[in-house]
C-alpha cells in the first residue's frame, strides 16, 4: 500500500487553510534530504509556515514538501521529505496531527520472509514439527505533543 502521509498532509494542509488559520510543520532537520537554511534550526528541528500568503510554489507531493520562502530576508528553496514531517497545526490554536509512523519493511527482511515462506511450503517430512504462533500484531509507535 501506498504512504498515507501525503493524503493526511494534505487534508489537514487545506482543513487549516479553509478555516482562516495558519498551516505550520515540524520537521525533524537531521533527517536526510531535508534542505532548510541551517540557521533556522533548533535542536535539531524547525517549524516552518506553509501558508499560502507566506511561501511561493508550494508543492504537496508524495514523496515530499517543496516551497520557495524568505528566511531573514533572502529567498531560498525548502524541501522536506515527508518522513521528515513530525507535525501539522495550526500556528492559531495548535490543533493539528502528529504524523503516524509508517511501517517499513527493509528489502533484505522482505527477501528473507519469502524464503521463509517458500521453505515452509515444501514438506520436510519431520512429524515432530510444532505449529507456528501467531505473529503479534504491530505495536502503535508516536504519541501526540502539544507543540508550541
Amino acid at each position: 500500500m501506498s504512504s498515507q502521509r501525503p493524503y493526511l498532509l494534505r487534508a489537514l494542509y487545506e482543513w487549516i487553510a479553509d478555516n482562516g488559520m495558519t498551516p505550520h510543520v515540524l520537521v525533524d532537520a537531521r533527517m536526510p534530504g531535508v534542505r532548510v537554511p541551517a540557521h533556522a534550526v533548533k535542536d535539531g528541528r524547525i517549524v516552518l509556515n506553509i501558508a499560502e500568503r507566506a511561501v511561493a510554489k508550494l508543492e504537496l507531493g508524495n514523496d515530499s514538501i517543496r516551497f520557495t520562502a524568505r528566511f531573514a530576508g533572502v529567498s531560498q528553496s525548502v524541501m522536506v521529505p515527508l518522513e521528515a514531517v513530525i507535525a501539522i497545526y495550526s500556528r492559531e490554536t495548535g490543533q493539528g496531527m502528529a504524523m503516524p509512523d509508517e511501517p517499513r519493511t527493509p528489502p533484505a527482511a522482505q527477501a528473507d520472509a519469502v524464503e521463509i515462506e517458500q521453505a515452509a511450503e515444501t514438506p520436510s517430512g519431520d512429524a515432530t514439527e510444532t505449529p507456528e504462533t501467531p505473529p503479534e500484531p504491530p505495536k502503535r509507535g508516536g504519541h501526540l505533543r502539544i507543540v508550541k
